[in-house]
């Protein structure tokens, strides 16, 4: 989709994911790949677009379910499932950035900060600006949030770090999933980017955090893991939802369908094999090999989201809601 393009790197979510729990046993870790930096910045650029794809996916699947299209909803499923267990996380494999838990923490927690205390507020001060007074509530709200994660990944790595410390560090609570409203985008001037960007963000810290844990509970800290999950579930269920639903992410199911092809077969034509040639004039082989294989995924992709689209009333449900990760 076109949002998909638009990465949002600068957003300093320091990229440090691991696959799903049974991918990060220290038995299955393989030896790092040296790769070039124009490379290794591809891979992170890849891994914020197949975290959005799969957010987005979700959510589109709610609205094709709550339009009774559940052939449709089935599609945006399983395409978000591979978005998310299969791109995402071979990425993440393939880049070996998964760190030690102390080293994920630290990750986090300079994410956190920047967004608490640079992205978040100068998104809000540009939503003042551009007169969209409900983008600036939330983005203020979310720079709070962030601010405590911040404070939570801070209290578990002394834990970690310094045997005497309280090992009771707070982990937050999970937070369900929120509807997000179906419609049109509510922001004008540079807050739509803005919310794209955040959107990026969001989704790939919800991925990043569900990996981390994983990576703790495997090393023997569940608390860790508990922590991880509980920010994960926020910054999925409730940042990226109240984003999304200022953004107007969601349309009626016809207009997601040819959202969804546009950005399929903008990754498969265009962003990918650019990514792979990149990676060939750069020596990286085994990226390139991998680039190529997601853009011929991503074609599949577009091709089945295509048959679909254009068969279904473009129906406009006013809310439905998000289904629990």
């Amino acid at each position: 989709m076109r949002a998909r393009s638009a990465l949002g790197v600068g957003l300093a979510v320091v990229v440090v994911v691991s696959a799903p729990a049974v991918a990060y046993a220290a038995g299955d870790r393989r030896e790092p790949v040296s790769i070039s930096p124009a490379t290794q910045a591809d891979a992170v650029a890849a891994m914020h677009g197949e975290a959005y794809a799969y957010a987005a996916y979700r959510a589109y699947a709610a609205q094709a379910a709550d339009d009774n299209l559940e052939t449709v909803a089935k599609l945006f499923r399983k395409t978000a499932s591979q978005e998310r267990y299969d791109h995402f996380a071979g990425l993440a494999r393939f880049t070996d950035l998964v760190g030690s838990d102390v080293d994920n923490l630290t990750d986090a927690i300079a994410g956190e900060r920047y967004e608490a205390t640079v992205m978040y507020p100068a998104f809000a001060r540009q939503a003042q600006r551009d007169g969209c007074t409900a983008a600036a509530e939330v983005f203020t709200e979310l720079s709070g949030d962030e601010k405590h994660h911040a404070q939570r990944f801070a209290a578990a790595r002394d834990a970690l770090t310094d045997p005497g410390a309280d090992q009771q560090f707070p982990v937050g609570e999970r937070i369900p999933a929120a509807p997000i409203p179906a419609g049109s985008p509510r922001c004008t001037g540079q807050t739509p980017a803005n919310l794209d960007s955040a959107m990026h963000g969001e989704a790939f810290a919800s991925l990043k955090y569900a990996l981390y844990a994983g990576h703790a509970q495997l090393a023997g800290h569940p608390r860790l893991a508990r922590l991880f999950r509980a920010a994960r579930s926020q910054e999925l269920n409730e940042h990226f939802a109240e984003e999304a639903a200022l953004a107007g992410l969601v349309r009626s199911t016809d207009e997601n369908l040819r959202t969804a092809v546009a950005g399929e077969q903008q990754e498969a034509t265009t962003t990918y094999p650019a990514y792979r040639d990149r990676a060939a004039q750069h020596g990286d082989s085994d990226a390139a090999q991998l680039f190529n294989e997601l853009a011929q995924d991503e074609a599949v992709h577009a091709s089945r989201f295509a048959c679909l689209s254009g068969s279904v009333p473009g129906r406009h449900t006013h809310v439905h809601g998000q289904p629990q990760s």
